[in-house]
């Protein structure tokens, strides 16, 4: 397809007629015309203003076929970003799930450092998962800071009705954990090793409710093209939010492993002390809610 063949594509994609085409890119209607009749070409600062507007890259736009690469998925999106979010909601629910073992070894007479070791195990585990994850993410974004919007409408609206699925099984997952513990309680005396072991299920059933609610959470982003584009051509203000949000982050894991290391150590208080992971990370996720997003985002 030739310049005049995309811009006609887009322009009715869009919905724009061309005067309105026109008085963005701040030329005459006659230009336009012009450029979808092949009888002359845009200057090179109005090609990037194009580019831009409709999100495609210049060689596309130029001598490739807008039309297809709007509906194909040439940069593997769907499924880097898919595995992505596995990676990440199985990095956090790990963490909760290490908490969770921990308790059912405890309530097994396994010996409290040991249980701390294999706790901080998983943590480990778990952040060398998000450091490489994140690595890779960067340099998927890098290598592709441009995606176009090749979701169809369909296939936004059959996520969304999962979407709705993840979030509420989650929830209701968390809910349902609780209600059980108390029940359990009711019937069981409150010592160990009922205690370990009534906690253990409960907070298993947690790290299963956390991991659909963060992958969930990742799937609504990965749907959201405009978002990732914007985001890898962030503001001033954007980048200082996220680099806001990243700090706070650390600074809150970091302390946690802090606190659960003294109180183990000075007070052997292990088994209440493992519990600051999860809190740790409930923390981080308000944290980047309240200083890494916008709430036109």
């Amino acid at each position: 397809m030739s310049l005049a063949e995309n811009l006609q594509y887009l322009r009715a994609r869009e919905g724009v007629t061309q005067e309105q085409l026109a008085e963005r890119l701040d030329v005459s209607r006659q230009s336009v015309s012009k450029w979808e009749s092949n009888a002359s070409y845009p200057e090179m600062d109005t090609l990037l203003k194009l580019c831009d507007m409709f999100r495609v890259d210049m060689d596309t736009l130029l001598r490739g076929s807008v039309e297809n690469s709007l509906s194909e998925d040439t940069a593997g999106y769907d499924r880097f970003m898919t595995l992505y979010a596995r990676k990440i909601a199985g990095g956090v629910a790990s963490i909760v799930g290490g908490v969770a073992l921990w308790s059912f070894l405890n309530a097994l007479g396994l010996p409290e450092m040991l249980g701390a070791a294999i706790i901080l195990l998983v943590v480990a585990v778990a952040v060398i998962v998000f450091i490489a994850g994140s690595m890779e993410e960067e340099h998927f974004r890098k290598k592709h800071p441009v995606i176009p919007d090749f979701y169809t409408e369909q296939e936004k609206e059959a996520f969304h009705r999962r979407f709705i699925w993840y979030i509420a099984g989650g929830v209701g997952g968390i809910l349902l954990g609780v209600v059980l513990l108390v029940l359990t309680f009711t019937v069981i005396p409150e010592r160990e090793p009922y205690e370990s072991i009534a906690g253990g299920v409960f907070l298993f059933i947690v790290a299963c409710s956390v991991y659909f609610l963060v992958y969930g959470g990742m799937l609504e982003d990965k749907y959201n093209i405009p978002k990732y584009n914007r985001e890898n051509n962030p503001t001033p203000e954007d980048k200082k939010r996220h680099d806001r949000a990243v700090t706070a982050c650390a600074v809150i894991m970091i302390l946690a492993t802090a606190i659960f290391l003294f109180a183990g150590l000075a007070y052997d208080k292990w088994d209440w002390a493992a519990v600051i992971y999860p809190v740790g990370g409930v923390l981080c996720g308000a944290a980047w809610m309240l200083l890494g997003t916008k709430q036109d985002t």
